[in-house]
């Protein structure tokens, strides 16, 4: 019982994080966006083409999607198949979303752990892109990294709160 309140505090942080993160990712979108649009303006128009503006919003996007994917998973707008709730018994369709979110948190904590090991290896070898402005390496890998890691995070809130729980109060009530 007294795991309670620090389970609540950390789930609601955690949420909160990744919805700070969702309204960032965003805001990177519409910068990208509004990059791109004046490098084909300055590309075709004033004939001054840039040789790191695509390349920026290249890391902008990997950076917002990785960065949005927690609150996507938290405002469950992630694409799910609705057929195959409907076509399984309920007890039989919690245990499918268990498994299923179990996979995705193993899956999503595998590419966070080898995601921050490329970090380090790209931060202490130095490692920069192959292109005319080249960024340093360690700042997507650690963007994916980060990102990976708040989407694990977040499946294990979600396999906590809603299929665990669910599933016990299922079997306290008579129902499996």
């Amino acid at each position: 019982m007294a795991l309670r309140p620090a389970w609540r505090a950390f789930a609601a942080t955690l949420t909160g994080l990744n919805l700070w993160l969702g309204y960032l990712a965003g805001l990177l979108v519409a910068v990208s966006a509004v990059l791109l649009t004046g490098e084909v303006m300055a590309r075709y128009i004033y004939n001054a083409p840039s040789d790191w503006s695509l390349e920026l919003c290249i890391l902008m996007l990997i950076a917002a999607t990785f960065m949005a994917a927690g609150h996507t998973l938290a405002a469950r707008a992630h694409v799910n198949i609705d057929i195959v709730d409907h076509l399984m018994s309920g007890s039989l369709n919690r245990w499918r979303l268990l498994l299923a979110d179990l996979g995705a948190a193993g899956l999503c904590g595998f590419v966070a752990v080898n995601a921050w090991r490329l970090t380090g290896i790209a931060w202490s070898e130095g490692w920069v892109s192959n292109s005319t402005w080249g960024p340093k390496l360690w700042i997507p890998f650690s963007l994916i990294a980060l990102g990976m890691s708040l989407l694990a995070l977040q499946y294990l809130v979600q396999i906590i709160d809603q299929r665990l729980a669910a599933m016990l109060a299922g079997r306290r009530h008579g129902r499996a």
